[in-house]
C-alpha cells in the first residue's frame, strides 16, 4: 500500500469542486471541498462519525449544535459524531477546505462539482466499503 502523500494547502486551494474525494481507507477519508460565497454543505448530522475540518481560504461558519464558530484561513474544528453541523461560507470569496471522515463517508474517487450535484447524487453517494488501495 502507498497511502496518500501530497501537498494538502495546494490541492485545496486549486481544488474547483464542490466535494471531490482523495483518498479512502478503511477507516478515514480525505475530501477537498470549495464553498461559493453564499453557499453551505447543508446542515447534517453523523451519528456514527467523527469529522475533522480544516480551512485553508476564505471565511466563514461551522455550526455546531446551535452554534456558530467564526472560521478562517487555518481555523482547524472538530464535529464529533451526532451533532448537527454546517459550514457556511460567509464571505465574498470561496472557502475552501478540507475535511477527513472518520470512518469514511462518501463513495471512493466521488467527485460532485457543484452542490446541486451533491444533492441529486445523495442517495447513491454513501460509502460502500471500497477503498482507494
Amino acid at each position: 500500500m502507498k497511502g496518500y502523500c501530497d501537498n494538502i494547502e495546494r490541492a485545496t486551494v486549486q481544488n474547483e469542486d464542490f466535494r471531490r474525494v482523495l483518498y479512502t481507507g478503511k477507516n478515514l477519508q480525505l475530501v477537498l471541498m470549495t464553498l461559493p460565497p453564499g453557499c453551505d454543505i447543508g446542515e447534517e448530522v453523523h451519528e456514527d462519525r467523527d469529522q475533522f475540518f480544516r480551512i485553508e481560504e476564505g471565511e466563514g461558519e461551522i455550526r455546531i449544535d446551535g452554534v456558530a464558530n467564526k472560521v478562517e484561513d487555518d481555523f482547524a474544528v472538530i464535529v464529533p459524531a451526532g451533532a448537527r453541523h454546517n459550514v457556511v461560507n460567509t464571505g465574498d470569496a470561496p472557502l475552501r477546505l478540507y475535511t477527513l471522515y472518520a470512518p469514511p463517508e462518501h463513495r471512493d474517487g466521488v467527485v460532485h462539482t457543484t452542490k446541486e450535484q451533491a444533492e441529486r447524487d445523495h442517495d447513491n453517494d454513501h460509502w460502500d466499503g471500497e477503498t482507494t488501495e
